[in-house]
């Protein structure tokens, strides 16, 4: 069951890159763009077929994948195509004209319009958005089946744990382990409330939630309301009369808040002394697109918080540091978590379907991770040529705007260095990932 785990997501992952550049490659060749090669993945081909004009193929290492559209960077500004390419004595300038160079090689008589640079700025965004815009297609749809067929965890208005006495938390914040006989008998056990009774209404007011019962208990402390559970298939009318206790007062985020004196900050609120229980709820369709929402600005967090988390993790690396459970993984860490979820290791996660929906879920939270990371407006990534054709879009339009002749289009080449910096860096993050993994996993459960 392990290996099946490792296996579905290795899977997985392949087909979403697949995919990814699948909507590169339509919107290109539909753009007229000649693309000579489609490939998953990296290193020698393992295996190839010529389709037309394009080759579609498997390489080694199943860890990204690319198309070749001919023609992605335009000449140099006063050049003539017709010439030999002039030479450059500067590093970087060199780098700029052997890919340059590179990108026209492929370009044979008949081409000349069916390169990517002459395609208009719209296009090009199309072209470079088509990828990501997969990636967030197979997220959606994975965490639609996911939220609407099974449901996600949230507390419900079931009661799970009825408390026999109200007790006094000691400045430590630790209670008693039993009543002491000081101690008030708690409203909901005075009210005849029992674990498994589902709160219907509270002080003439239908609940649906757990949120609702805590809205309704938290204004009314001191006062007797009527409470409707459903116990056995039967509603039953009860009465209880919440009493007021001082809480912590928590933040939008669920923290503690503090005072300026550094103080825990309270609210006398009414209180009646039972928990709710967490089940899978199946969620509405309407409520998908919010839901989804939270999880990319949550993906989005995690990605532009990694290179300020990479210290951490190199610590825990190179020492006995405990890795962030919300903190990146590698492929390495994501196929060894998919193993554990298969074979049954991490508790939290029930029976075999519950376990499916896991690497489901896994598998539409590295499309997210795919999309938000490949939206960064730096090359070599899909946002680098997304901002290089918006800055060409607004050159443009601001010349037409002005009455001045076109500027021509967007020398995307001068940014090369940039992407060597982003790829190296992007490279040694990858390393030290895929090491601490291996040395120093993250634990998701016992």
């Amino acid at each position: 069951m392990y290996f099946l785990g490792v296996l579905f997501v290795a899977l997985g992952i392949s087909v979403s890159i697949a995919l990814h550049e699948v909507g590169h490659l339509l919107p290109a060749k539909k753009f007229g763009v000649k693309v000579t090669q489609y490939m998953v993945g990296f290193g020698p081909t393992i295996w190839s077929r010529r389709r037309g004009e394009t080759e579609y193929g498997l390489k080694a290492i199943p860890l990204g994948g690319y198309i070749r559209m001919i023609g992605m960077f335009p000449p140099k500004p006063g050049a003539d195509p017709s010439m030999l390419r002039s030479s450059s004595t500067g590093r970087f300038s060199q780098l700029m004209d052997q890919a340059r160079q590179d990108s026209m090689q492929q370009v044979k008589a008949g081409d000349e319009d069916r390169v990517f640079y002459k395609l208009s700025a719209p296009r090009k965004v199309v072209v470079m958005l088509g990828g990501p815009t997969m990636n967030l297609v197979i997220a959606v749809v994975l965490l639609t089946g996911i939220f609407t067929l099974s449901g996600i965890q949230q507390s419900t208005s079931r009661v799970s744990a009825v408390s026999q006495c109200v007790q006094t938390v000691s400045a430590k914040g630790t209670a008693p382990e039993k009543c002491l006989p000081s101690d008030a008998q708690a409203p909901a056990n005075i009210a005849g409330i029992r674990p498994g009774d589902r709160i219907i209404s509270l002080a003439g007011r239908p609940v649906s939630s757990w949120d609702d019962v805590r809205a309704l208990i938290r204004p009314n402390g001191g006062r007797r309301i009527d409470v409707v559970v459903q116990r056995d298939g039967q509603r039953l009318a009860l009465s209880a009369t919440p009493i007021l206790k001082e809480v912590p007062r928590v933040d939008a985020e669920g923290n503690a808040a503090v005072g300026p004196d550094g103080k825990l900050l309270t609210d006398r609120v009414g209180f009646m002394g039972f928990s709710p229980s967490v089940e899978m709820v199946k969620q509405p369709l309407a409520a998908v697109p919010a839901l989804v929402g939270t999880l990319v600005a949550g993906t989005a967090g995690v990605v532009f918080k990694i290179p300020q988390k990479m210290a951490g993790i190199a610590q825990a690396a190179f020492s006995d540091g405990v890795r962030d459970p919300n903190g990146p993984m590698s492929v390495v860490g994501v196929g060894r978590v998919a193993g554990e979820v298969a074979d049954g290791q991490l508790t939290g996660v029930g029976g075999s379907g519950s376990r499916f929906v896991f690497l489901i879920y896994l598998i539409a939270s590295l499309n997210l991770a795919l999309f938000v990371f490949n939206m960064i407006p730096l090359l070599p990534l899909d946002g680098g040529h997304v901002a290089g054709a918006l800055w060409e879009g607004l050159k443009r339009g601001v010349a037409r705007l002005r009455g001045e002749p076109n500027p021509g289009y967007v020398d995307v080449a001068k940014a090369l260095p940039v992407a060597y910096v982003v790829s190296i860096a992007l490279i040694g993050m990858s390393v030290l990932l895929i090491y601490a993994d291996l040395v120093n996993p993250v634990k998701l459960g016992g």
